[in-house]
């Protein structure tokens, strides 16, 4: 027997909808590429993204059919993610920040025919125009005024919507259907595809909307710095609008200057970024002796955050932050590190040690790690193991077929990570696969050392590998990168880790870099650090 109730089916178009109706006059603030700020509400968003669809209807974009982008966070980016998922397209978010030839590799494996851009992306198009196979219809986020010349026979994007009609039927497709398309880093081998259905992205968002994960509402006034091609801004650009929270989207500029006056101006309550980010923003507080009024949480993901800047947020600017988990095949949200009832009145330290940690799965996420042989491994907070993942909005392949079945038989998918899980569910990451040292057959956490390092005032960022060594097989290299100014040397670095970490995970030597290199979304790139110390001798070698 079944229930009796409506089929009515979870299409992304919807949230878009009830934001229209229930919080129509809730604004969009974006500052564009060219400086100035634009104000806009959800009502108007409705009706350009319906403009959108009926754009894509002209030229015979339809169920399936891939639309990319090439955008920074703004209404514009908006309006053209709900104008093609409305209509059954696949929104494919392209990642600037990835080299060229890896952009254009990506837009022919997911055949796409619309490219949408911000105009400060135009070289790249340029460049690359004559290797895109598949794209037809050149679109730039631009009006008529602010739009660049080009060789692309490209249309302005206020042009290509003026004037049409904001009547489109939206959602005639089961919840099932493709929704968004967004392809990984792709640090090693060709990036690998994540299509999205409508069910998965608003299953997702309803988790995010909770009070113990990102636990916005209507009186919020949210700022994703995290942009919209990092897997949907981790959510926001979907649970936004379905609450009816205030959006402040940030287009290029991302330096500690231009967040902060956002931030102040805008009264951001909710924020979210990478821990990159957050470093340049304290900095910049730092510097100017500015405080932080108006906000309230600070999400932190994409990275290990460093402890200096969870205790300079919490302790400094009494500001809550939500260490978060999770990647491109987890919708993004994987774990949240809002704390757990007991620990709320637990002291400081009590706190910020549980806080570092990546956190619980919210309901709608299950979590286990294994060992090498797929056994399951104990929850006792301190046996490490690959981080499996299994849930509703948790890819179940990659697009195309690529990387073949990614499922172990009861349907988890491996992470990638190593991590422990603690009596409670709190998930702490200890490396990524590739990325642990193995010493006389002992794992050490590159994540700790890193950490740990990057805490000493002189140090700005820091990086851990693992260097041959005859006797152990590797050894930890640590990478320093230093604050401008300062001079740290290798037996300050190194004494900074000692009692906080077992004495024979110290590494055997420090080496200082001018800059530590950074991939696409932000993370140290440690296979290009691999390959610059490949030939790299420690001294107890």
């Amino acid at each position: 027997m079944q229930g009796i109730m409506q089929d009515w089916p979870l299409t992304v178009n919807k949230i878009l909808e009830h934001a229209n109706v229930q919080h129509g006059n809730r604004e969009i603030i974006t500052r564009r590429v060219e400086g100035n700020i634009v104000r806009t509400t959800y009502a108007d968003l409705f009706n350009a993204s319906k403009q959108v669809s009926n754009a894509l209807k002209d030229i015979n974009i339809g169920l399936g059919d891939r639309v990319a982008t090439l955008g920074w966070n703004s209404e514009r980016h908006m309006a053209s993610w709900y104008g093609a998922m409305g209509i059954g397209a696949v929104l494919h978010t392209i990642n600037p920040r990835l080299h060229p030839e890896q952009i254009a590799w990506i837009a022919n494996h997911a055949e796409d025919k619309v490219l949408i851009f911000d105009k400060t992306f135009l070289p790249i198009v340029e460049a690359i125009k004559d290797h895109l196979l598949t794209v037809k219809t050149f679109v730039i986020f631009a009006g008529a005024d602010t739009m660049p010349e080009n060789t692309l026979g490209a249309i302005p994007f206020d042009i290509w919507i003026d004037g049409r009609s904001t009547e489109c039927r939206w959602g005639d497709f089961p919840e099932t259907t493709a929704c968004g398309l967004c392809y990984t880093s792709g640090t090693t081998g060709n990036p690998k595809g994540v299509l999205y259905s409508h069910r998965s992205n608003v299953l997702h968002t309803l988790v995010t909307m909770s009070k113990d994960a990102m636990g916005m509402g209507a009186a919020d006034v949210v700022l994703p710095v995290v942009p919209m091609f990092h897997a949907n801004a981790w959510g926001l650009a979907l649970s936004c609008p379905a609450t009816g929270a205030n959006m402040v989207m940030p287009g290029a500029q991302m330096d500690g200057a231009s967040i902060y006056e956002l931030l102040d101006t805008e009264k951001v309550s909710i924020t979210a970024a990478v821990p990159t980010v957050w470093l340049m923003l304290l900095n910049y507080l730092q510097e100017n002796n500015l405080k932080l009024p108006h906000l309230n949480k600070v999400l932190i993901g994409g990275s290990a955050i460093p402890e200096k800047i969870l205790r300079a947020f919490e302790q400094d600017y009494e500001v809550d932050v939500v260490h978060a988990w999770g990647m491109t095949e987890t919708s993004p949200l994987g774990t949240l590190g809002t704390l757990p009832p007991h620990l709320m009145d637990a002291d400081i330290d009590t706190r910020m040690n549980q806080k570092m940690k990546q956190g619980r799965p919210p309901f709608g996420v299950e979590l286990r790690i294994v060992d090498d042989n797929g056994k399951e491994l104990p929850r006792d907070g301190e046996t490490s193991g690959r981080l499996m993942v299994r849930g509703a909005a948790i890819a179940a392949g990659y697009f195309k077929g690529d990387g073949g079945n990614v499922l172990c038989p009861d349907g988890f998918f491996d992470t990638g990570d190593v991590a422990t899980i603690d009596q409670i569910g709190t998930m702490t990451i200890t490396d990524r696969a590739k990325d642990v040292i193995k010493s006389g057959g002992e794992w050490i956490s590159s994540i700790d050392i890193e950490n740990i390092a990057v805490g000493h005032p002189k140090v700005a960022n820091a990086a851990a590998i693992g260097i041959y060594h005859p006797k152990w097989d590797e050894r930890p290299l640590l990478i320093v990168q230093a604050v401008p100014g300062e001079t740290p040397t290798k037996e300050e670095v190194l004494q900074s880790l000692e009692g906080k970490i077992a004495k024979w995970w110290t590494p055997d030597d420090v080496a200082f870099v001018d800059e530590i290199p950074l991939g696409a979304t932000g993370k140290i790139n440690k296979l290009a650090l691999r390959e610059t110390f490949k030939d790299y001798k420690l001294p107890t070698a």
